[in-house]
């Protein structure tokens, strides 16, 4: 006879906070939402914490370099989506981790026998100003000049001049050579009046650029994740298909943490593949798994070796695994019964593995319930597909700005390898996830902080001042379907 749950399945709209006691000293401000992200034995710490419990998912649509590097200056991580060739999301990882923080990589340049037009052609594609000369034409080849905006005048400079007779060449160029600090290069910035002061190395190739307007975003984001180089963390999805070859590609590109992409956690594929990263690097490789929606789903990824474990199936907005399936659970039981599983988990071997709550986060509020039920961090996809720093085009439809967005299970991401169980491969038989526009939103770090803002001052209202005592001491109410309509504007004429 199948198993059947007691209790039905519950989502996070179903459930409320209740106030705790707030002491005059619990303010926002004072709130840290830093949180462990790899598992650690009792009375230690975590080798990697995020500084904000955001992480962004693993999708074509979401997660690439720019955004990668934008959620890690607010202090959370990308990963890097793996539906594409290994190479390219190699490329993409290590075009992260060439970003220092407060150092820009070249991604702009030119060779100063090309042409004016060669140059229009290449900033349609970047969308930079700065272009950078060298020899060859490479990123880090030797350093020859830059051209900026003020170089060209579009109505005067002919589209066949070459690039050697408008540049500005490196001998009227003030540069700094690596290794400078970055507060020594926003010294010489301001000292010469400079908007921008390339880096160099000892052969006169090219290293980074600093600018100035960067100056005040650095200065703002006080919570950036990086490494102990000060270059950003960034992660990177692996499916259980080719990771032989994956793996070793995106550990040698500088990825920090690895996290299996898979509609469903619990199966032997994922445990192969977790087995290989412990055989080939021991607990050096980082490697999150899931996703899974029970306590048996859980234990089954600690014991093969997860270093987090994914909760949700068929939660996310534009996911129809539920529908096409039947597969699934209510995103705020799943993750209510797997942090049951794992804080007993830690009792019985002192390992704490901490879980991420992957779906069902529509919401600013879902997500602070989401932390309180037991969640150190959260994955989201449509939340981030919304801003400028995601891959997808911005688009005007019917009066109203959106970016276009869609699932790793639609018929346009192709990922079979997300979906597959042991079959032929290479495609897939149905589709799992939609094709769809989300409202644009602007920027990623007005988003995020508005989003942040608002889980802090609930978490104070909570008495709570960081995750941990929000999981302990977090008062949580089932709320009724009136209750619901209750708790939004209702009976009232809004302005227009």
């Amino acid at each position: 006879m199948a198993h059947y749950f007691d209790e039905p399945s519950r989502t996070f709209s179903e459930y409320l906070f209740v106030p705790g006691y707030s002491s005059a000293s619990m303010t926002p401000d004072k709130v840290s939402l830093q949180t462990p992200i790899t598992k650690f034995k009792k009375s230690t710490q975590p080798v990697i914490s995020l500084n904000i419990p955001l992480t962004s998912a693993i999708m074509q649509s979401v997660s690439s370099d720019e955004l990668a590097i934008a959620l890690a200056r607010e202090g959370g991580l990308s990963f890097i989506y793996v539906s594409q060739s290994i190479e390219s999301q190699a490329a993409m990882v290590a075009k992260v981790k060439a970003y220092r923080a407060g150092f820009s990589p070249n991604d702009t340049n030119i060779r100063p026998n090309q042409t004016v037009a060669e140059l229009t052609e290449l900033r349609k594609k970047t969308g930079h100003s700065t272009t950078t000369v060298t020899e060859d034409g490479s990123a880090h080849g030797k350093f020859l000049g830059i051209v900026s905006s003020r170089d060209i005048r579009p109505d005067y400079t002919s589209p066949e001049t070459l690039i050697r007779d408008v540049m500005t060449p490196f001998d009227k160029l003030v540069v700094a050579q690596d290794g400078i600090t970055l507060n020594e290069a926003n010294n010489i910035i301001w000292e010469k009046k400079l908007n921008v002061l390339p880096i160099v190395d000892k052969k006169q190739n090219f290293v980074a650029y600093v600018f100035r307007k960067d100056y005040n975003s650095h200065r703002e984001n006080p919570l950036e994740l990086t490494d102990d180089n000060k270059r950003y963390l960034v992660g990177a999805g692996v499916n259980t298909r080719d990771y032989e070859e994956r793996i070793p590609a995106l550990v040698e590109a500088g990825a920090d943490i690895l996290c299996i992409d898979s509609s469903e956690g619990f199966s032997e594929w994922q445990k192969q593949t977790l087995q290989f990263v412990r055989k080939k690097y021991g607990d050096k490789v980082k490697i999150g798994a899931g996703n899974v929606v029970d306590g048996e789903g859980f234990r089954f990824l600690a014991e093969a070796g997860a270093d987090f474990v994914k909760v949700g199936i068929g939660g996310g907005s534009m996911c129809i695994t539920r529908e096409q399936k039947g597969i699934g659970r209510g995103n705020a039981t799943a993750i209510q019964d797997v942090a049951k599983a794992r804080d007993e988990y830690f009792r019985e071997t002192g390992w704490y593995i901490p879980l991420c709550m992957d779906g069902g986060v529509t919401f600013d509020y879902h997500m602070t319930l989401a932390l309180a039920m037991g969640a150190d961090f959260i994955m989201l996809g449509r939340y981030f597909a919304r801003f400028d720093e995601s891959p997808t085009q911005k688009l005007l439809v019917e009066g109203k700005y959106v970016k276009e967005y869609w699932g790793e299970g639609s018929a346009r991401a192709r990922n079979w390898q997300r979906y597959d169980h042991g079959g032929a491969g290479g495609k897939l038989a149905f589709e799992e996830g939609i094709d769809c526009y989300v409202p644009y939103a602007g920027s990623l770090h007005d988003n995020v902080a508005l989003s942040l803002a608002k889980v802090c001052a609930t978490m104070t209202n909570c008495g709570a001042m960081d995750i941990a005592s929000l999981q302990k001491n977090a008062k949580i109410t089932l709320v009724s379907a009136i209750s619901i309509r209750e708790g939004g504007a209702h009976d009232v004429m809004p302005k227009a």
